[in-house]
């Protein structure tokens, strides 16, 4: 089953980005990896990219491809603008569904966008229909998520941390999971070396099940395991360390310590 994430916009695409230079497309591309990179640990499920660091990808190529491909979902990954460029009060996240009733995207933008607005505590936009050609020309389950805005400092901020970019990620992998029911693969089924961050070891399972629950109420998935007498909480399993130590960071700049295992 093929999922389709597509980070609008591109690198040299004019006007998108903060009044302080921040592009659009650095926030959706690292927003789409990290989410790709979750989705690789559950079972059948296969990510492709409709964008290109290369270029613009026009609007009429992102979703021929989509469509040639046969996916199932089209998410678009964006940050928002309001006025005319210049710093404003506009904050909050909204996602669009298409004009034309479509009950799977329907349900696809209300999993996925309670999810956003859980994980991230931002302003609740709503969830609105828009004649985006993404969500017009898509053959399948599509919405467009903007993720907050660029013309606000407050949003701005967030938009550039690398904490807030998966913590956006994580809730659309969260999303994607329920709308699909996926299985999450096995230790034994991901690859062979996995570096995961752990955030905590107790003697006590109820000090370790409160730390998960404080963690799962952020957007973090949390394992919590037993091994010898303690109870360790674990988030994260990545093949590549560095994406489990940029996890690590995000979780520190939170206040948790933190420290990577293999």
């Amino acid at each position: 089953m093929i999922v389709v994430l597509d980070a609008g916009h591109g690198y040299g695409t004019p006007g998108k980005r903060t009044p302080d230079g921040m592009r659009e497309y650095e926030f959706n591309r690292e927003v789409a990896e990290y989410a790709k990179q979750e989705l690789t640990g559950y079972h059948d499920v296969e990510v492709r990219f409709t964008h290109s660091d290369e270029r613009d990808v026009p609007l009429k190529e992102r979703t021929a491809n989509a469509n040639a491909w046969g996916a199932r979902a089209f998410v678009s990954i964006h940050a928002n603008a309001f006025g005319n460029g210049g710093w404003n009060t506009a904050q909050g996240i909204e996602t669009y569904c298409p004009v034309a009733y479509s009950p799977n995207s329907n349900r696809l933008a209300n999993t996925i966008h309670s999810r956003l607005i859980h994980a991230t505590g931002r302003k609740d936009r709503g969830i609105k229909s828009a004649d985006f050609h993404v969500l017009r020309e898509t053959n399948m389950a599509s919405i467009l998520c903007e993720c907050g805005f660029m013309t606000s400092l407050e949003e701005a901020r967030l938009l550039k941390s690398d904490s807030y970019r998966r913590l956006c990620a994580h809730a659309i992998t969260k999303g994607v999971v329920e709308y699909f029911n996926l299985m999450l693969k096995t230790t034994s089924t991901l690859s062979s070396v996995l570096y995961k961050v752990q955030v905590g070891a107790f003697r006590s399972k109820q000090n370790a099940d409160h730390l998960a629950k404080k963690l799962t109420r952020k957007g973090f998935t949390v394992y919590v395991f037993k091994e010898e007498n303690l109870y360790k909480v674990q988030v994260g399993a990545f093949s590549e360390k560095d994406n489990a130590d940029r996890l690590a960071r995000a979780l520190s700049s939170q206040g948790y310590s933190t420290f990577i295992i293999q």
